[in-house]
């Protein structure tokens, strides 16, 4: 892809204090150029939930980075980005980068919206990132030495928020990213007993996979007063669909993925997976 930045204002970057859109945010400043942080604690505050904060949030932006939590195949979450789309680009947006669920129905519906906007746009597709293991939905459990979901034996090409940031931030502010969906992955499949072992030999930690079936998730859900949405997702998106490397990384960016075990080694080094640290609440969080 070309390399030569475009002409860029103010970027709009919604959940900028999640695993991509921070990522997104501090590489946009580190290149000079303005970033507004939409989130409910953002000035101007955004909150999807009240659409009242949009004008605010939108006014005097030329490009937008979304994400929605806590996830974009949720019931009502198309008609509610279509609604924001038609916004932006009244408010005067011209590119639209939206970060989508990879083989979520759903979520394609979201994209369908954006693309029905009247702005340039460019889709990236994901699915578990790597980093749902450091930052959250997995700490918990990493911490307590044991994973459960309902995912059986399946396998998955996890990707680095890394490599999703630098996706992102090309589509951004670099030509001939227009109208292309990027799917992305990591470069190689694994189950989840695997990724237990790469964690293990990267802390010296012993972390297991503990599969559970969905009325078990469900109930583990409930306890931590978690939408049981979830177990329904989870089902969806496990059953094969996305067990398939994919070349949005290369595509997009000329170089490789970074693969889980490089993750994990520099996840290790920073001490987040140390047994004196101290357990988190375990959360589902959505890609943002």
């Amino acid at each position: 892809m070309a390399s030569n930045l475009t002409d860029n204002g103010t970027i709009l970057v919604i959940g900028g204090t999640g695993k991509t859109g921070r990522r997104v945010a501090e590489r946009l400043t580190d290149l000079g150029i303005p970033v507004r942080i939409g989130s409910r604690s953002g000035s101007p505050a955004f909150d999807w939930e009240d659409a009242g904060t949009w004008d605010a949030a939108l006014d005097g932006i030329t490009k937008a980075y979304v994400t929605y939590y806590p996830d974009l195949a949720f019931p009502g979450v198309s008609e509610l980005i279509a609604e924001f789309a038609a916004a932006a680009v009244a408010r005067g947006v011209e590119k639209i980068v939206l970060l989508s669920g990879r083989g979520e129905d759903g979520a394609v519906a979201s994209e369908e919206s954006v693309r029905r906007s009247g702005a340039a746009w460019t889709v990236v597709r994901c699915n578990w990132f790597n980093q749902n293991f450091n930052e959250s939905f997995f700490l918990g459990p990493v911490l307590e030495g044991v994973i459960s979901i309902p995912a059986g034996d399946a396998v998955e090409p996890f990707v680095d928020a890394e490599d999703i940031a630098d996706v992102a931030v090309a589509a951004l502010t670099q030509s001939g990213h227009d109208g292309q969906v990027y799917e992305l992955s990591g470069p190689r499949l694994l189950g989840f007993h695997e990724v237990a072992r790469e964690i293990s030999a990267a802390t010296g930690r012993d972390v297991v996979y503990s599969p559970v079936t969905a009325a078990q998730y469900e109930a583990i859900l409930a306890k931590e007063g978690l939408p049981r949405d979830f177990v329904d997702l989870f089902t969806l998106i496990l059953d094969g669909r996305n067990a398939t490397l994919t070349d949005g990384v290369q595509r997009a960016l000329g170089r490789e993925p970074k693969d889980f075990r490089e993750f994990a080694r520099e996840a290790a080094a920073t001490g987040v997976w140390a047994v004196a640290a101290e357990p988190v609440a375990r959360a589902v969080s959505g890609v943002s």
